[in-house]
Protein backbone atom coordinates (compact mmCIF):
# COMPACT_ATOMS: atom_id res chain seq x y z
CA UNK A 1 0.00 0.00 0.00
CA UNK A 2 1.19 3.68 -0.94
CA UNK A 3 1.81 5.91 1.72
CA UNK A 4 0.27 8.51 -0.19
CA UNK A 5 -3.22 6.61 0.36
CA UNK A 6 -2.56 8.32 3.90
CA UNK A 7 -1.22 12.05 2.17
CA UNK A 8 -4.67 13.09 0.53
CA UNK A 9 -5.31 16.37 -0.88
CA UNK A 10 -7.64 19.14 -2.11
CA UNK A 11 -7.47 21.85 -4.26
CA UNK A 12 -8.37 24.31 -1.96
CA UNK A 13 -5.65 27.27 -1.74
CA UNK A 14 -6.12 31.14 -0.71
CA UNK A 15 -8.68 31.81 -3.27
CA UNK A 16 -10.89 29.94 -1.13
CA UNK A 17 -10.74 31.98 1.92
CA UNK A 18 -12.50 35.21 2.41
CA UNK A 19 -11.20 38.45 1.63
CA UNK A 20 -11.13 41.37 3.88
CA UNK A 21 -14.01 42.73 4.79
CA UNK A 22 -16.11 39.64 3.72
CA UNK A 23 -16.50 38.33 7.19
CA UNK A 24 -17.88 41.35 9.70
CA UNK A 25 -15.19 41.70 12.46
CA UNK A 26 -15.26 42.76 16.13
CA UNK A 27 -13.01 45.18 17.69
CA UNK A 28 -9.26 44.60 18.27
CA UNK A 29 -10.00 44.56 22.54
CA UNK A 30 -12.61 41.49 21.79
CA UNK A 31 -10.01 39.81 19.83
CA UNK A 32 -7.33 40.03 22.58
CA UNK A 33 -9.76 38.94 25.12
CA UNK A 34 -11.22 35.75 22.89
CA UNK A 35 -7.25 35.06 22.99
CA UNK A 36 -6.97 35.48 26.34
CA UNK A 37 -10.04 33.12 27.08
CA UNK A 38 -8.57 30.34 24.71
CA UNK A 39 -4.98 30.40 26.23
CA UNK A 40 -6.83 30.17 29.42
CA UNK A 41 -9.19 27.17 28.17
CA UNK A 42 -6.02 25.40 27.20
CA UNK A 43 -4.57 25.69 30.61
CA UNK A 44 -8.03 24.30 32.16
CA UNK A 45 -7.55 21.36 29.72
CA UNK A 46 -4.10 20.97 30.71
CA UNK A 47 -5.30 20.31 34.25
CA UNK A 48 -7.95 18.45 32.98
CA UNK A 49 -5.84 15.99 31.68
CA UNK A 50 -4.96 15.20 34.64
CA UNK A 51 -8.31 13.76 36.38
CA UNK A 52 -10.00 12.26 32.99
CA UNK A 53 -8.05 9.06 33.29
CA UNK A 54 -9.10 8.52 37.14
CA UNK A 55 -13.20 9.90 36.34
CA UNK A 56 -15.78 7.34 35.93
CA UNK A 57 -16.54 7.29 32.39
CA UNK A 58 -19.95 9.02 33.04
CA UNK A 59 -17.96 11.93 34.42
CA UNK A 60 -15.46 12.39 31.26
CA UNK A 61 -17.49 12.18 29.12
CA UNK A 62 -19.40 15.31 30.88
CA UNK A 63 -16.03 17.42 31.94
CA UNK A 64 -14.86 16.92 28.20
CA UNK A 65 -17.90 17.75 26.72
CA UNK A 66 -17.86 21.24 29.17
CA UNK A 67 -14.61 21.59 27.91
CA UNK A 68 -14.81 21.80 24.54
CA UNK A 69 -18.25 24.27 24.73
CA UNK A 70 -16.81 26.09 26.93
CA UNK A 71 -13.45 26.86 24.73
CA UNK A 72 -16.17 27.48 21.74
CA UNK A 73 -17.70 30.17 23.54
CA UNK A 74 -14.16 31.57 24.61
CA UNK A 75 -13.52 31.84 20.34
CA UNK A 76 -16.46 33.59 20.15
CA UNK A 77 -18.28 30.51 18.28
CA UNK A 78 -22.02 30.19 18.60
CA UNK A 79 -23.11 26.10 18.07
CA UNK A 80 -25.84 24.44 16.84
CA UNK A 81 -27.01 20.93 16.82
CA UNK A 82 -29.70 19.71 14.53
CA UNK A 83 -30.92 15.90 14.56
CA UNK A 84 -29.98 13.52 17.82
CA UNK A 85 -26.44 12.91 18.73
CA UNK A 86 -25.90 9.10 19.52
CA UNK A 87 -25.97 8.36 23.31
CA UNK A 88 -24.14 4.89 22.79
CA UNK A 89 -21.14 3.11 20.61
CA UNK A 90 -20.96 4.65 17.29
CA UNK A 91 -18.55 5.19 14.55
CA UNK A 92 -19.10 9.46 13.94
CA UNK A 93 -18.01 10.47 10.02
CA UNK A 94 -17.73 13.95 9.44
CA UNK A 95 -16.61 16.05 6.39
CA UNK A 96 -13.54 17.96 7.48
CA UNK A 97 -13.09 22.01 7.54
CA UNK A 98 -11.32 22.77 10.24
CA UNK A 99 -9.21 22.34 13.47
CA UNK A 100 -12.15 23.81 14.89
CA UNK A 101 -14.82 20.47 13.65
CA UNK A 102 -12.89 18.77 16.74
CA UNK A 103 -14.07 20.66 19.10
CA UNK A 104 -17.83 21.08 17.41
CA UNK A 105 -17.86 17.00 17.49
CA UNK A 106 -16.66 16.90 20.98
CA UNK A 107 -19.23 19.58 22.11
CA UNK A 108 -22.34 17.13 21.40
CA UNK A 109 -20.42 14.10 21.98
CA UNK A 110 -17.15 13.02 23.81
CA UNK A 111 -16.05 10.65 21.19
CA UNK A 112 -12.61 9.04 20.81
CA UNK A 113 -11.12 11.08 18.17
CA UNK A 114 -8.60 9.36 15.59
CA UNK A 115 -6.24 11.98 14.99
CA UNK A 116 -2.78 12.00 13.20
CA UNK A 117 0.29 10.50 14.81
CA UNK A 118 1.90 14.15 15.07
CA UNK A 119 -0.91 15.45 17.55
CA UNK A 120 0.73 13.28 20.45
CA UNK A 121 3.40 16.11 20.62
CA UNK A 122 1.26 19.06 20.45
CA UNK A 123 1.74 20.95 23.10
CA UNK A 124 -1.30 20.91 26.21
CA UNK A 125 -3.35 19.52 22.99
CA UNK A 126 -1.24 16.47 22.66
CA UNK A 127 -1.92 15.78 26.50
CA UNK A 128 -5.54 16.16 26.38
CA UNK A 129 -6.16 14.34 23.21
CA UNK A 130 -3.94 11.06 25.08
CA UNK A 131 -6.32 11.90 28.55
CA UNK A 132 -9.27 12.08 26.37
CA UNK A 133 -8.96 9.02 24.83
CA UNK A 134 -7.54 9.85 21.60
CA UNK A 135 -6.72 7.26 18.75
CA UNK A 136 -3.76 7.58 17.10
CA UNK A 137 -2.48 6.57 12.89
CA UNK A 138 0.66 7.34 11.51
CA UNK A 139 0.11 8.33 8.23
CA UNK A 140 3.55 8.02 6.93
CA UNK A 141 3.23 3.63 7.86
CA UNK A 142 0.39 2.70 6.01
CA UNK A 143 1.06 -0.92 6.86
CA UNK A 144 -0.25 0.06 10.49
CA UNK A 145 -3.12 0.59 8.92
CA UNK A 146 -4.96 -2.88 10.38
CA UNK A 147 -3.36 -2.55 13.50
CA UNK A 148 -5.26 0.92 13.88
CA UNK A 149 -8.73 -0.15 12.38
CA UNK A 150 -8.46 -3.23 14.92
CA UNK A 151 -8.23 -0.46 17.62
CA UNK A 152 -10.95 1.46 16.75
CA UNK A 153 -13.09 -1.51 16.42
CA UNK A 154 -12.24 -2.75 19.85
CA UNK A 155 -12.97 0.64 21.18
CA UNK A 156 -16.53 0.45 19.52
CA UNK A 157 -17.14 -3.04 21.20
CA UNK A 158 -16.04 -1.36 24.38
CA UNK A 159 -18.83 0.77 24.14
CA UNK A 160 -17.41 4.09 23.35
CA UNK A 161 -17.95 6.11 20.00
CA UNK A 162 -15.02 7.11 17.82
CA UNK A 163 -14.90 9.97 15.52
CA UNK A 164 -13.45 10.18 12.78
CA UNK A 165 -12.60 12.56 9.23
CA UNK A 166 -12.32 9.99 6.60
CA UNK A 167 -11.85 12.19 3.88
CA UNK A 168 -7.93 12.48 5.66
CA UNK A 169 -7.71 16.21 5.16
CA UNK A 170 -9.65 19.45 5.54
CA UNK A 171 -11.13 21.54 2.53
CA UNK A 172 -13.63 24.32 2.14
CA UNK A 173 -16.54 22.33 1.60
CA UNK A 174 -17.73 24.10 -0.72
CA UNK A 175 -19.29 21.25 -3.36
CA UNK A 176 -19.76 23.84 -6.28
CA UNK A 177 -15.98 23.74 -6.25
CA UNK A 178 -14.88 20.55 -8.39
CA UNK A 179 -11.40 21.20 -7.93
CA UNK A 180 -11.25 21.49 -4.11
CA UNK A 181 -13.01 17.88 -3.14
CA UNK A 182 -10.70 15.43 -2.00
CA UNK A 183 -10.18 12.65 -5.13
CA UNK A 184 -10.75 9.48 -3.52
CA UNK A 185 -13.48 11.16 -0.63
CA UNK A 186 -14.04 8.86 2.27
CA UNK A 187 -11.39 6.65 2.67
CA UNK A 188 -13.17 2.88 3.31
CA UNK A 189 -10.99 1.68 5.59
CA UNK A 190 -12.04 3.01 8.99
CA UNK A 191 -15.31 1.67 7.98
CA UNK A 192 -14.06 -1.64 8.30
CA UNK A 193 -14.16 -1.31 11.84
CA UNK A 194 -17.87 -0.73 12.71
CA UNK A 195 -18.51 -3.78 10.39
CA UNK A 196 -16.24 -5.67 12.34
CA UNK A 197 -17.47 -4.24 16.02
CA UNK A 198 -21.24 -4.50 14.28
CA UNK A 199 -21.35 -0.92 14.98
CA UNK A 200 -23.54 1.64 13.56
CA UNK A 201 -22.28 4.61 11.67
CA UNK A 202 -23.48 7.47 12.22
CA UNK A 203 -23.08 10.79 9.45
CA UNK A 204 -21.65 14.15 10.42
CA UNK A 205 -22.33 17.29 8.44
CA UNK A 206 -20.22 20.40 9.46
CA UNK A 207 -20.37 23.95 8.29
CA UNK A 208 -20.11 27.07 8.40
CA UNK A 209 -21.77 30.31 8.59
CA UNK A 210 -21.64 34.16 9.70
CA UNK A 211 -25.18 34.98 11.32
CA UNK A 212 -24.70 38.86 10.69
CA UNK A 213 -24.83 38.39 6.93
CA UNK A 214 -26.61 34.65 6.74
CA UNK A 215 -23.89 33.59 4.25
CA UNK A 216 -21.94 30.12 4.43
CA UNK A 217 -18.31 31.36 5.08
CA UNK A 218 -14.89 29.52 5.39
CA UNK A 219 -13.53 31.83 8.06
CA UNK A 220 -12.66 29.03 10.31
CA UNK A 221 -11.04 27.02 7.22
CA UNK A 222 -7.60 25.53 7.66
CA UNK A 223 -6.41 24.86 4.01
CA UNK A 224 -3.37 23.66 2.08
CA UNK A 225 -0.11 26.34 3.03
CA UNK A 226 -2.60 28.75 5.70
CA UNK A 227 -0.99 28.33 8.66
CA UNK A 228 -2.60 27.58 12.09
CA UNK A 229 -2.46 31.02 13.61
CA UNK A 230 -3.67 32.59 10.37
CA UNK A 231 -6.75 30.75 10.93
CA UNK A 232 -6.99 30.90 14.50
CA UNK A 233 -6.20 34.63 14.28
CA UNK A 234 -9.73 34.55 11.36
CA UNK A 235 -11.50 32.73 13.90
CA UNK A 236 -10.54 35.13 16.81
CA UNK A 237 -11.64 38.41 14.39
CA UNK A 238 -15.00 36.94 13.41
CA UNK A 239 -18.09 38.50 14.28
CA UNK A 240 -21.28 35.95 14.91
CA UNK A 241 -19.29 32.83 13.52
CA UNK A 242 -21.82 29.80 13.85
CA UNK A 243 -20.79 26.48 13.53
CA UNK A 244 -23.84 23.88 12.72
CA UNK A 245 -23.41 20.02 12.94
CA UNK A 246 -26.30 18.01 11.10
CA UNK A 247 -26.77 14.96 12.42
CA UNK A 248 -27.68 12.41 9.80
CA UNK A 249 -29.29 9.20 9.92
CA UNK A 250 -27.41 6.24 11.03
CA UNK A 251 -26.25 3.60 8.79
CA UNK A 252 -26.27 -0.58 10.20
CA UNK A 253 -23.85 -2.53 8.37
CA UNK A 254 -24.44 -6.22 7.65
CA UNK A 255 -21.76 -8.41 9.18
CA UNK A 256 -20.53 -8.97 5.69
CA UNK A 257 -21.42 -5.08 4.28
CA UNK A 258 -18.67 -4.13 1.91
CA UNK A 259 -17.19 -1.04 3.82
CA UNK A 260 -16.54 0.81 -0.10
CA UNK A 261 -20.14 0.55 0.16
CA UNK A 262 -20.52 2.19 3.53
CA UNK A 263 -18.13 4.81 3.05
CA UNK A 264 -19.92 5.78 0.22
CA UNK A 265 -23.87 6.02 1.53
CA UNK A 266 -21.87 7.69 4.57
CA UNK A 267 -20.08 9.90 2.23
CA UNK A 268 -23.84 10.95 0.24
CA UNK A 269 -25.65 11.73 3.39
CA UNK A 270 -22.74 14.01 4.88
CA UNK A 271 -22.64 15.80 1.44
CA UNK A 272 -26.03 15.30 0.08
CA UNK A 273 -25.30 14.44 -3.00
CA UNK A 274 -25.62 11.23 -4.61
CA UNK A 275 -23.27 8.43 -4.12
CA UNK A 276 -20.90 7.32 -6.48
CA UNK A 277 -22.48 4.10 -8.46
CA UNK A 278 -22.13 1.05 -6.13
CA UNK A 279 -23.73 -2.13 -6.37
CA UNK A 280 -24.70 -3.38 -3.24
CA UNK A 281 -24.95 -7.00 -2.04
CA UNK A 282 -28.67 -8.43 -2.63
CA UNK A 283 -30.96 -7.72 0.01
CA UNK A 284 -32.11 -10.96 1.85
CA UNK A 285 -34.95 -11.64 4.37
CA UNK A 286 -33.09 -10.81 7.79
CA UNK A 287 -32.83 -12.77 10.32
CA UNK A 288 -35.07 -11.73 13.80
CA UNK A 289 -33.58 -8.39 14.82
CA UNK A 290 -30.80 -8.75 11.86
CA UNK A 291 -29.87 -6.06 9.79
CA UNK A 292 -31.46 -6.19 5.57
CA UNK A 293 -28.48 -5.41 3.87
CA UNK A 294 -25.42 -4.26 2.87
CA UNK A 295 -26.64 -1.00 4.82
CA UNK A 296 -29.66 -0.49 6.52
CA UNK A 297 -30.63 3.83 7.35
CA UNK A 298 -32.60 4.38 10.59
CA UNK A 299 -34.90 7.44 10.30
CA UNK A 300 -33.79 10.31 11.93
CA UNK A 301 -35.61 11.35 15.16
CA UNK A 302 -37.72 14.06 14.33
CA UNK A 303 -37.28 16.64 17.42
CA UNK A 304 -33.61 18.30 17.01
CA UNK A 305 -31.60 19.92 19.95
CA UNK A 306 -29.75 23.89 19.21
CA UNK A 307 -27.32 24.60 21.67
CA UNK A 308 -25.85 28.54 21.35
CA UNK A 309 -22.70 28.90 23.18
CA UNK A 310 -22.00 32.65 22.02
CA UNK A 311 -19.28 34.76 23.29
Amino acid sequence: MSAELWRPTSGCGPDCLPVSGQVPAVPAARRVARLLGVLGMLLVGAGLAGLLPVLPAASRATALRNWARATARALGVRLEVRGRPPRRRALLVANHVSWLDVLAVLAITPARMLAKREVRAWPLVGVLARAGGALFVDRARPRELPATVARIAGALRAGDPVAVFPEGTTWCGTLTAGDCRPGRGFRPAVFQAAIDAGAPVVPLRVGYRCAATGEATTAAAFLGDDTLWRSVRRVLAARDLVVTVRVAAALHPAPDADRRALARAAESAVHLVPARPVTLRPVTAPAAGGPVGAVVPTPAPATARRLDLAA
